[in-house]
């Protein structure tokens, strides 16, 4: 068994993270379990990779099976982009459950809350490109200048939790038995739905916004799923795959999105990159920590002069900037370690949270 931390000397990564990897990688059927850049403690750790043979583990990959990001053309230019109004409309409702979702897909969906993106640290923010890196990277994703950007942050709500709750069994299930069988078939139909979840989440908020949906995938990158590699099972929970082209790295609310590719050295990542900044405080501290920096109004701007739609003022403090690592730090790691190239960055303008 062998255990690998992505990290520098810039980046602070708490005790408590580093234990939970070191548990996760005694368990039965470990061969090797890396912790990345954004490694933070949770119920399981999150930024870790935990490459098995001969089990699975459905508790590593907790309840929100295929969580991940979804970047979108919205199909409008920058100068349809008008803050006031499009914050007026976001404020009339309270959650995206109240716009109605169309399910365009012949089979019924295993989401009940189809089209909504849950609680947390679940966003759908709109973004404008920054600056660009590498060029001939950056023209393979079709994007223009003056294209308005949508990144999504979304997985399987509820399916994904009724999938975890069948299959809650911390010794893990051997491969190839019927519980393995049946859990990898349920998993992967949870990676399904909540990539459609996304899309349909982009489609219908530029619908409700007034305009013609006319949403292209640009990247989606799921961060907690289980990956077959020949005979093992790499279980990512807070990790994107490094197979798969380029993918987004968010900040928080307040820092630049990036878009990085991965280079031909992942094998000591096990093949996975950071899925974002990770989280520097536990939620439960956030209020008290800055409550006096912000007001009701200011805690709904950034520096960036990004504006926020929320209506729990508490869960704004859980996830402000502040409670969030350096991502710069996060993605310099990851270039010391020779394991991506940035293609772009990507700067928020609005983003909505409920």
């Amino acid at each position: 068994m062998q255990t690998t931390l992505i990290t520098s000397e810039k980046n602070w990564i708490e005790y408590t993270a580093i234990k939970q990897l070191q548990a996760l990688a005694a368990l039965r059927g470990v061969v090797k379990a890396v912790g990345l850049p954004d490694l933070h403690a949770g119920k399981s750790p999150v930024g870790v990779t935990v490459v098995t043979e001969g089990i699975v583990y459905p508790h590593i990959i907790g309840s929100d099976i295929g969580c991940g990001m979804g970047l979108f053309k919205t199909g409008l230019k920058r100068k349809k982009f008008k803050m006031n109004r499009w914050l007026t409309r976001l404020n009339h409702i309270r959650e995206l459950a109240d716009i109605p979702a169309h399910n365009p897909h012949a089979e019924p969906s295993p989401i009940y809350d189809l089209g909504t993106i849950g609680s947390g640290n679940h966003f759908a923010e709109f973004q404008i490109l920054e600056e660009i890196f590498a060029e001939d990277e950056f023209e393979k994703l079709n994007i223009q200048q003056d294209d308005l950007l949508l990144l999504v942050h979304s997985g399987s709500r509820a399916y994904g939790q009724l999938i975890l709750t069948e299959h809650n069994n911390p010794a893990g299930y051997p491969a190839n038995t019927t519980d393995a069988e049946n859990y990898l078939a349920k998993h992967d139909n949870a990676l399904l739905w909540a990539e459609r979840n996304r899309s349909i989440v982009a489609n219908k908020l530029i619908d409700y916004l007034g305009y013609n949906p006319l949403v292209d995938t640009i990247i989606d990158c799921k961060h907690n799923f289980i990956e077959r590699k020949g005979q093992y099972f790499l279980h990512r929970k807070g990790a994107v795959s490094a197979d798969v082209g380029p993918v987004v790295v968010p900040g928080s609310r307040g820092t630049l999105t990036y878009i990085v590719s991965p280079t031909e050295k992942t094998a000591e990542s096990a093949y996975s990159l950071s899925h974002g900044a990770g989280r520097k405080w536990a939620r439960s501290l956030c209020k008290s920590r800055i409550r006096e920096k912000y007001n009701r109004d200011t805690i709904r701007e950034t520096k960036l002069k990004s504006r926020i739609v929320c209506h729990d003022t508490d869960l704004l403090f859980e996830e402000a900037p502040e409670a969030y690592k350096n991502i710069d730090t996060v993605i310099t790691t990851l270039l010391q370690y020779g394991l991506i190239k940035v293609i772009a960055t990507l700067r928020p303008i609005l983003t909505y949270k409920g």
